[in-house]
């Protein structure tokens, strides 16, 4: 009877090819969400009337979303640091915990670097902030935090984990969206940033799961269900092109004075985007995990 393959050595040698592409794939996004959103006249309109939009509808939520942003980082940080914690001290996988914390680390310099160094925001004449927000430091810091938990947990619980960790993310990046602190394009290029770093540290996350984590994780149980990703490609995709839509609507309105919140379309075309651009990474990220499990188990 052939021995059972269930560490690295027995995954399909394609899957951390795609997993690089994948991350070029959000470089690449990312790429393009600055050229057309900062740098064109159109981009800059759309994002900026969104924007004002989210100031005149529903002002009343601002308050609990507020404290929501203020009390972001500390969250964040405080269930993030338990978690690896957890990991490195109680199950002593140190690399694991190396690796997310990593995730964190470079995603947050990333995302400062690009605001601050790298990216400018060139005057098209449209009426708005002269410097560059792009990319939003909240959503970096809140998607950052959720992506370490989804890479440290068991391999049996990130489906679970990827479905709650992009609910976090999007909550978090529409949460500086709807209380103005960020434009729709600075949240959406903050995911893609976090995005792009956990696919890269997704081939290295694998090979410290360790001999036997497959076979542990072959168990049935809630948190393993498929249908958790199921449902953030179905939120992902969904919101995607139901932004596109949204967009191709007021796009013929450019680049006239935005609608007032009689109707609100470029809000909910922000809104939109950044849920399905949230939800897809993380349903991307966690059907890789899952697919290097399957494989796992199908070479055995």
């Amino acid at each position: 009877m052939p021995q059972q393959m269930t560490g690295p050595a027995g995954r399909a040698p394609w899957l951390p090819i795609v997993f690089v592409l994948a991350a070029a794939g959000c470089a690449a996004a990312l790429g393009w969400t600055y050229w057309a959103f900062v740098r064109t006249t159109r981009g800059q309109f759309a994002d900026e009337s969104a924007l004002r939009q989210a100031a005149l509808l529903a002002p009343e939520t601002k308050g609990a979303f507020l404290s929501f942003l203020d009390t972001l980082p500390t969250i964040s940080l405080i269930l993030t640091a338990a978690a690896i914690l957890l990991v490195a001290v109680l199950r002593r996988r140190y690399p694991a915990a190396i690796v997310a914390t990593g995730v964190i680390a470079a995603s947050n310099l990333t995302t400062q670097l690009l605001k601050n160094v790298v990216l400018d925001r060139p005057d098209r004449g449209v009426e708005t902030l002269s410097f560059n927000s792009l990319p939003s430091g909240h959503t970096t810091l809140a998607a950052s935090t959720a992506a370490a938990v989804l890479l440290i947990v068991a391999p049996r619980w990130r489906p679970f984990a990827a479905a709650m960790g992009g609910a976090y993310s999007v909550l978090a990046g529409a949460a500086t969206y709807v209380n103005l602190w960020h434009r729709p394009a600075d949240v959406v290029a903050a995911l893609l940033v976090v995005g792009g770093w956990t696919l890269l540290a997704g081939p290295v996350i694998l090979r410290t799961d360790g001999q036997g984590s497959t076979r542990r994780a072959a168990g049935a149980g809630w948190g393993s269900s498929r249908r958790w990703l199921v449902l953030c490609w179905t939120l992902g995709v969904g919101g995607l092109v139901l932004s596109a839509l949204v967009y191709l609507t007021v796009r013929a309105d450019l680049p006239f004075p935005a609608p007032d919140a009689g109707r609100p379309l470029f809000f909910w075309w922000g809104l939109l985007w950044i849920t399905g651009v949230g939800f897809v990474l993380a349903a991307a990220t966690g059907s890789l995990l899952a697919a290097a499990r399957l494989t796992g188990r199908a070479l055995a």
